[in-house]
């Protein structure tokens, strides 16, 4: 039983919103990277899930890292969980649904690692982003190639070496972020964006989102997820439905 993660399947049908729950600020310390990264496990193999919606609470989505757990490892007990941690803060990305990370107040250090494993990010205008690890001696374990892939080495070398935080603007400016909504709508705009999933093509999202996550080899990747496709219900339905109905008249099964 996870102690300050949660996964709600009831707020709509066919999404699952899993929640960090670790008042006041939902810090990160290996505890908490290793519960995300086991519910993210179950998620993404129940069927029933169609899309997911990442959450903190109302005022916080996470402040970062928990420092004084950092601040207690030797070089040799670092070295031993570095992997696991890396693992776990990057598992949004590994998830087979299309993913949306609904962030107030704060989205800071592994916070944002984690949210940047996300295939969307909505934030309040109130939020603050950063990586302010540099300022305690360390780096970013899971967010830098992912950060740079975004919006590109120029910027998030100057992120990530200033360790400065980026206001709601500026983050929709770099490509950081995809959507700015009042503070009291970011969880509704988050489950707004996941319902268009719910009935989608299963298999040709988590599909995509393979050859996205394959990077500098998706070329090949692709060939390989398109040609598998040709052998689910979903291709067979769809492309008939295409031909008979045009584009959107289709009813996936996931199969």
């Amino acid at each position: 039983m996870a102690e300050f993660v949660t996964v709600d399947r009831g707020v709509a049908e066919g999404i699952a919103v899993l929640r960090i729950a670790r008042p006041p600020m939902n810090l990160i310390d290996l505890q908490v990277a290793l519960e995300v990264a086991a519910a993210a496990e179950r998620i993404g193999t129940d069927t029933s899930v169609r899309a997911v919606v990442v959450y903190g609470d109302e005022r916080v989505f996470s402040a970062g890292d928990a420092v004084a757990e950092l601040a207690r490892l030797t070089a040799e007990q670092a070295s031993a969980l570095a992997k696991d941690l890396q693992s776990a803060l990057g598992c949004l990305a590994r998830l087979p649904q299309p993913t949306v990370a609904a962030i107030s107040g704060y989205a800071l250090g592994a916070g944002l690692e984690l949210a940047l494993g996300a295939d969307r990010r909505v934030i309040g205008d109130n939020v603050k982003l950063g990586l302010p690890q540099i300022a305690a001696g360390l780096i970013p374990l899971s967010g830098i190639r992912r950060l740079s892939l975004l919006i590109g080495p120029s910027r998030a070398k100057d992120l990530v070496y200033s360790g400065r935080f980026v206001d709601h603007e500026e983050a929709v400016a770099i490509g950081l972020v995809d959507e700015v909504v009042a503070p009291d709508d970011v969880f509704e705009a988050a489950l707004r964006w996941a319902r268009q999933f719910t009935a989608g093509p299963a298999l040709a999202l988590a599909a995509a989102k393979r050859v996205f996550e394959a990077g500098t080899h998706g070329h090949d990747r692709a060939r390989t997820e398109w040609s598998e496709l040709f052998g689910t219900e979903d291709q067979q339905v769809g492309t008939r439905s295409y031909l008979a109905d045009g584009p959107g008249s289709a009813r996936f099964t996931g199969r």
